[in-house]
Formats: C-alpha cells, sequence, structure tokens
C-alpha cells in the first residue's frame, strides 16, 4: 500500500479496513465531537473509586451506582475529561502506538519497534486484549523493556458509550455495564501479566460520550487521545506519515500503529525521527509529562 489516492481510498477502502481492524480514518474522514441532547448529564469529572479485587459483575454494580441517572450529551474524540497533549512547552513529543487486535489487527510491526529500540526511542504502547491473546510472547517482551509504557486499548476494542452510539460502521458499548467490562477486563489482563495496573485508556476508535470517560476515571484510568494524527490507522504512505509528525509541535501526542506490519508507518517513522531530533525534539513516555 506504498502509494494511493488519498481521497478514493477514504471513500471506498477505509472503512472497510475500520470495520475489519478498528483502526482510524484517513484525517479527511474524521468526525467531529457531537453534541446530543439530554435532560440530565455529570459535567465535572468523578472521582476515582479504590476497587479492590472484586469479580466484573461487583466492578459493573459500582460504576452503575456511581453514574446512576447521568446522560451523555456529547460524543466524539475530544469530549469532557479526555487528554490531548502534554502539558508542557519543552520541545517533547509523546510517541503512543495502538495495537488494536482482532482477525486482521494483530499483526506485529517489528520493524517499528526496533527501530525505536535501536534509537532508545521511548513510547507508550496501547495494547487492546485480542492482540496480547494472539501475541502473549511479544507482550511479555515489551513489557518488560523499560523503553516501552504498557496502556490500555480495551477488550473488544469498541467505542465508549453508554447507550450504544456506533462510529465508522463499528458498534459501541451499550450502557454503563458494558462500559466498565471494556476498561476492567483488559486492564486486570495486563495488570495480571505484567504485575502493573495501565493508567492509560484509549478506547478503540478513539471515541468516547463524556460518560464512559468518567467509567474510566473510576476504575483509575486517564483517558488520552491525541493532537497528530500519524498514520490514520496505518493507512498513510511513508511521506504522509512523515508529514504527519513534522507537524508536532511541542506538547504534542503522536497516534500511531504497531499492529500492521505490511504498512509505511515504521519508514515515516524511521525518516521523521531524526528530523524531529535535530529540531531540537526529545521524546518522552505520558507518564513522564503531566496531561492536559
Amino acid at each position: 500500500m506504498k502509494q494511493r489516492n488519498f481521497l478514493a481510498f477514504c471513500c471506498i477502502i477505509g472503512m472497510v479496513f475500520l470495520l475489519v481492524n478498528g483502526c482510524k480514518p484517513a484525517e479527511g474522514k474524521r468526525i467531529r465531537s457531537q453534541p446530543v441532547s439530554s435532560t440530565t448529564s455529570v459535567d465535572k469529572p468523578t472521582p476515582r473509586v479504590k476497587m479492590p479485587a472484586m469479580s466484573l459483575k461487583s466492578v459493573q454494580q459500582q460504576v452503575i451506582r456511581h453514574i446512576q441517572g447521568a446522560h451523555p450529551r456529547q460524543w466524539g474524540e475530544n469530549v469532557t475529561g479526555v487528554k490531548r497533549e502534554l502539558n508542557s512547552k519543552e520541545r517533547v513529543i509523546a510517541l503512543t502506538l495502538d495495537a488494536c487486535g482482532g482477525l486482521e489487527g494483530s499483526g506485529y510491526d517489528n520493524d517499528l519497534i526496533r527501530f525505536l529500540e535501536a534509537n532508545r526511542i521511548p513510547a507508550t504502547l496501547f495494547i487492546n486484549s485480542r492482540w496480547i491473546d494472539a501475541n502473549p510472547e511479544t507482550f511479555r517482551r515489551l513489557a518488560k523493556n523499560p523503553l516501552f509504557e504498557i496502556a490500555n486499548h480495551g477488550t473488544e476494542h469498541r467505542p465508549l458509550s453508554v447507550n450504544g452510539r456506533s462510529v465508522y460502521g463499528i458498534k459501541g458499548t451499550e450502557n454503563a455495564a458494558q462500559a466498565a467490562a471494556e476498561v476492567w477486563e483488559n486492564q486486570r489482563k495486563i495488570e495480571k501479566l505484567t504485575g502493573k495496573k495501565p493508567k492509560y485508556f484509549r478506547s478503540g476508535t478513539a471515541y468516547y460520550d463524556e460518560i464512559g470517560v468518567q467509567i474510566a476515571h473510576l476504575l483509575g484510568e486517564e483517558v488520552v487521545n491525541y493532537n497528530v494524527l500519524g498514520d490514520a490507522g496505518a493507512t498513510y504512505s511513508r511521506e504522509q506519515v512523515k508529514a504527519a509528525l513534522l507537524h508536532a509541535r511541542p506538547g504534542s501526542i503522536v497516534l500511531l500503529h504497531m499492529n500492521q506490519p505490511s504498512h509505511d508507518t515504521a519508514e515515516g517513522v524511521m525518516d521523521a525521527v531524526p528530523v524531529l531530533k535535530k529540531r531540537g525534539y526529545r521524546f518522552v513516555q505520558l507518564d513522564e509529562v503531566p496531561l492536559q
């Protein structure tokens, strides 16, 4: 997929790719956050609730009690509570790599990871439960590497909703119980395998309503999206990936994918990183700098 007509790809191929992989479409097809009419909402972030080792059912019951009576008014990538950039004016950039899982989304971009390792470039890896199941040894190896911070990319790679809203043809979680399961089950899997509870969550498609975001907060995870679309679900060409990264500014969070080795993400990153370094940028994990 080295070269393609960008608009034709978005219209014809992009949605098919998304339906299979759950990855993001090209930038021209992004949908902005949309308000939803409602009579009740929760606008202030909900305090996190300490939940000891519990069954999924118990977690769901606690979540439902905490958000009882709340109805979403927002839907999109940038709803209330989502962090999109680093709170810093220094020349720092956070690379975040999604591993979406699923039938066509469980590959491993070894060239991309080896480049980061060879050049000592830290990154935050948002890993889906299905990808872990398909790549258990690779996941364990990555989790042991201090260059990489492991984050939560959901259990079934679904948009995080409390009323079943869909995006790009992918149906979101249908209620608070399903939203809690989407966050909590993969959180527990990662914690069991690594000994560390993930601090950050990104949903499949990076779409939420604000109640879904609050549910992630209740379960102890910050919701993190991006302000630089680095590879558009691994659909960008090498040149497009490079151009996207070179638009980064101080404090940028870049969204990339590490699960499509036959695509051009690795090559674009390899081209862009030396240029960014020459511009004085350094790369950080999300945990190193406050988010906003």
